[in-house]
């Protein structure tokens, strides 16, 4: 994998598991990373994580060709793939660690994401997402890595809803 044709995505919207595993089925990601960022312990652990305490929210690191797709494609993905007008929780995981984020990494990312919120916006959605610069990505313990790919199990709080239909 060449670095130069390799763009990184940051976003939190619950519970890791569920967002790694619907962006991994992307066309053009090349890896995802379930980890933690936000928070203002450095090199947190689960446990610490799962606490809330820490500030920090379960993010997902997301590597991706842009010759093959394109940020806002995978903003989009991350949209529709949880609840975006939740606030601290998604489904039965409740607290700061779940809460839904978009950590970007220059302004271009923000502009899209802003674009994104719009739209969602003027369909009636009450979008609580929060669009912060993104911070230090802390790695997740290996168990959490892949967990669904590797337990054959499926998301139940992570659920696709085409929120954005026509748009492109």
């Amino acid at each position: 994998m060449n670095a130069q044709n390799t763009e990184t995505a940051y976003f939190a919207g619950g519970c890791f598991w569920g967002i790694e595993y619907w962006m991994k089925r992307l066309d053009g990601v090349l890896s995802v990373r379930s980890g933690y960022m936000g928070g203002s312990l450095p090199d947190p652990t689960y446990e610490e994580v799962s606490s809330g305490r820490t500030g920090h929210a379960e993010t997902v690191e997301v590597a991706f060709d842009p010759a093959m797709i394109d940020y806002r494609e995978v903003a989009r993905r991350f949209f529709e793939i949880h609840d975006p007008t939740e606030i601290d929780r998604q489904g039965p995981d409740i607290g700061p660690q779940y809460r839904s984020a978009v950590f970007y990494t220059d302004e271009n990312q923000k502009r899209i994401v802003g674009e994104l919120i719009d739209i969602l916006r003027a369909r009636g959605y009450d979008v609580r997402t929060g669009v912060v610069p993104a911070e230090v990505f802390y790695k997740a313990e290996d168990y959490h890595q892949d967990y669904y790919d590797r337990s054959g199990g499926v998301p139940y709080c992570h659920i696709p809803v085409d929120r954005f239909g026509d748009i492109r």
